[in-house]
């Protein structure tokens, strides 16, 4: 299984600046920097505005990049003013799509009913769901392990066969000057792979961490007892496309370790 690193834009980026920063990650990629990501050793995945997915698509032609979007619609088509569904997605060549943020849970009043018909609407059009799971408050380890497996269960209750990208992101780390401590995302990732394990349909899946992600992150993380990440869903640290270049490079030595 590769190493995953992923990226979402947000909404930070104009167009000109998305498609300045695409060419940047694409030059990345096809240096000797980025060798893990052409031959498959690292998964890259970018998620831009809605309105930029096709300037992505055309930058990062010819390479193995993922392009995704930020969210998608419930329903496949229908009248839902301002919704995009995952089957248009799907249509213009997304592949991935992030579900459940904890902005849109909190900005939005997403409910994990919702969630849950997100999560099926792309996986019933052959997109990756990017699942966004984590506890609100800090709590010990073990009681937010707890929770986070049974968001994913609540999420992935009903859905069709498909991988997933779960990408723990403990709420009251993202935007904090720091990461979770390993000692804290370790036990969470372990038991959500072990969930992850247990259901047949789910092959391939991977555990990312997402929230305040950076580099050097990943490298502790991998010299943790256990480890059990993926890999690392990163924020505004990858604006800057030396920092991504680090976490590519981690990416790959982490997979050369597994190995």
């Amino acid at each position: 299984m590769p190493v995953t690193v992923g990226v979402s834009l947000k909404m930070y980026f104009g167009q000109s600046e998305a498609r300045a920063w695409f060419a940047r990650v694409a030059e990345l990629v096809r240096s000797p920097q980025g060798v893990a990501v052409m031959d498959g050793t690292v998964e890259l995945f970018v998620i831009p505005g809605y309105l930029a997915i096709a300037s992505a698509r055309e930058a990062f032609a010819g390479t193995p990049v993922l392009v995704g979007a930020q969210d998608l619609a419930a329903e496949d088509s229908g009248a839902f003013t301002g919704e995009v569904s995952g089957s248009e997605l799907a249509e213009v060549g997304v592949r991935v799509a992030e579900v459940g943020h904890a902005e849109r849970r909190r900005l939005f009043g997403e409910t994990d009913q919702l969630v849950a018909a997100k999560t099926a609407a792309a996986l019933r059009n052959g997109i990756v769901p990017v699942l966004c799971l984590g506890e609100t408050e800090r709590s010990p380890a073990e009681d937010a392990a707890a929770f986070v497996v049974t968001q994913l269960h609540d999420a992935l209750a009903g859905a069709a066969a498909g991988r997933v990208i779960v990408a723990y992101e403990p709420v009251w780390a993202i935007g904090a000057a720091e990461p979770a401590t390993a000692e804290h995302i370790l036990p969470v990732t372990r038991a959500v792979r072990a969930a992850l394990d247990a259901l047949p349909d789910r092959a391939g899946s991977s555990v990312v961490y997402g929230g305040s992600a950076g580099p050097g992150l990943l490298t502790r993380l991998a010299h943790g007892e256990g480890g059990s990440v993926d890999g690392l869903f990163l924020g505004r640290f990858a604006h800057d496309t030396s920092a991504l270049g680090a976490v590519v490079s981690e990416a790959s030595n982490l997979a050369g370790r597994r190995a």
